[in-house]
């Protein structure tokens, strides 16, 4: 008779037969040279989805969609923006279920080469449709978010996944820093630099192009940085000669096997109906909630930063808002690497991610205490004091992405079926990402419009932060624990039986 652990929660299935015979093992080291590549990789998406933000009311306005109607320069420029991630949407799963097959190199570099050609056109654009294909392009051929995400598991262990994971918002962070400071310094280069693009009339007609070639190279060398170093985590993959012929043979190994039996490691990627199950619903489900609570947040703070005191904000100028969100990325980004792992193996996966998810619930509760502030005393030290612990109050639900990421890996049936995963779960979340910026500012402007007025303005606090209450209870459908937590746990733990079942197997 043998004894074995028998602790089969959602989280066993992916990468049980490696951590299941080395409990009591250390930290392993971050593989640095293949990480490091990854997170420059990574650079690309947000370079050129933020490098058009500061420009793009701008470019609304010269190509005449409004025709002189400011009002609706705020929709155009919405829409244009939110067609990256519909068109995302759509695409991004077969991108992520292609990488399982011919291996997640070629996905990538296509990826990033679809960025930059997309960014190219996009700086060629003279026309509002012209814009709105580009941008359609950009998001269609970047399938590379949960491209990466599963090969970034792939590289990891559950020793040191969680240290990696803390990484990731630090590329987010640094593209979405830096596209918005190029976007904003080198559209109309003839204009602002006279001395050396005045007299070319290619940067006059296309006063866009250079803000948008920046992103475009940056992306095009990426791909030749892949091509050239980044190694292929998928042990077998196949041409696509061979993925053409592939899918009648799925169909009858999936015949084949006997009803009920679990998938192992060897066998190939899944169909997409067999990922279906409850653990892969439940992490893609968090993340997607996740992803949207975060975005509405993110949406309404420098509406509510710019808009009057009256109204319901704190009317400051936009460098003030932009020196705000700076303060918050630097610091984020310094929590992350210094607090999300330590924190992640002091207190496990799961109430870690539920106290991010929680902490959105006071700093919606703080926009009305502001503004109340505000209106009593103007922009006094008390209220600077207010915005400050809200902003660095808003970093910790940071700590649930990589928390997420950990559970989403965790739920795969198999390891040959971690992109498909990644790449369902990325497709909801793009969904999400489309419809919360718009939901949210919607919401404010309903709140303190003159004629309604709800709940003496503070209505979408009060909406988004039952949302977040929907969140929390969604949460508690997460596995109590993960490997990375046994890993934790039995380290400082060993001989204490910790809580897991023992069965007896003959």
């Amino acid at each position: 008779m043998t004894v074995r652990r028998a602790e089969l929660d959602e989280e066993t299935p992916l990468l049980h037969s490696e951590s299941h015979e080395h409990h009591k093992r250390k930290h392993h080291p971050i593989p640095w040279g293949q990480f490091s590549i990854l997170l420059v990789l990574q650079l690309a998406e947000p370079l050129t989805s933020q490098v058009i933000y500061p420009f793009a009311p701008e470019l609304i306005r010269n190509i005449g969609i409004t025709h002189g109607d400011e009002t609706r320069v705020g929709y155009y420029v919405g829409l244009m923006q939110s067609i990256f991630f519909a068109t995302q949407a759509l695409t991004v799963l077969h991108w992520s279920r292609i990488s399982d097959h011919i291996g997640r190199k070629p996905v990538i570099m296509t990826g990033l080469m679809g960025l930059s050609l997309s960014m190219y056109c996009f700086g060629l654009s003279r026309t509002f449709w012209g814009a709105v294909i580009s941008r359609s392009l950009n998001g269609a051929l970047n399938g590379n978010i949960g491209v990466m995400k599963s090969m970034l598991a792939e590289i990891t262990d559950p020793t040191n996944i969680a240290q990696a994971y803390a990484f990731l918002p630090i590329a987010w962070s640094t593209g979405a820093t830096l596209g918005p400071i190029i976007g904003g310094s080198l559209s109309r280069p003839a204009e602002r630099f006279p001395n050396l693009f005045g007299h070319s009339e290619f940067f006059k007609t296309y006063p866009y192009f250079l803000a948008c070639s920046i992103p475009a190279t940056f992306s095009a060398i990426a791909c030749f940085v892949t091509l050239f170093f980044l190694k292929e985590t998928v042990r077998h993959p196949l041409s696509v000669r061979q993925l053409l012929r592939l899918a009648p043979k799925t169909a009858a190994a999936d015949a084949a096997r006997p009803k009920g039996a679990a998938p192992d490691d060897s066998e190939g990627p899944l169909p997409l109906r067999q990922l279906l199950v409850p653990r892969v619903i439940v992490a893609a489900a968090n993340y997607a909630f996740l992803a949207i609570v975060d975005i509405t947040l993110r949406a309404i703070q420098p509406v509510f930063y710019s808009t009057p005191v009256a109204l319901g904000g704190l009317g400051l100028a936009p460098q003030t808002i932009g020196l705000i969100l700076s303060l918050y990325g630097v610091t984020n980004g310094v929590m992350q690497i210094f607090l999300f792992g330590p924190v992640h193996d002091r207190f496990g996966t799961k109430r870690v991610f539920m106290a991010g998810l929680a902490s959105v619930l006071p700093v919606f509760a703080l926009f009305p205490v502001i503004n109340e502030f505000a209106r009593l005393e103007g922009l006094s030290p008390a209220v600077w004091a207010l915005v400050l612990g809200q902003a660095l109050l808003s970093i910790i639900i940071n700590f649930s992405y990589g928390c997420v990421f950990i559970f989403i890996t965790a739920s795969a049936p198999n390891k040959a079926s971690l992109g498909s995963v990644n790449g369902m779960a990325q497709m909801i979340v793009s969904i999400m990402r489309t419809v919360g910026p718009a939901t949210a500012n919607s919401l404010f402007a309903l709140s303190i419009d003159d004629t309604h007025h709800y709940m003496g303005g503070y209505f979408v606090y009060y909406a988004l932060s039952a949302l977040v209450c929907a969140s929390l209870w969604v949460a508690t459908f997460l596995p109590d624990r993960t490997l990375s937590d046994e890993d934790v746990e039995e380290e400082g733990s060993e001989g204490e039986g910790a809580a897991t079942d023992v069965s007896v197997e003959s």
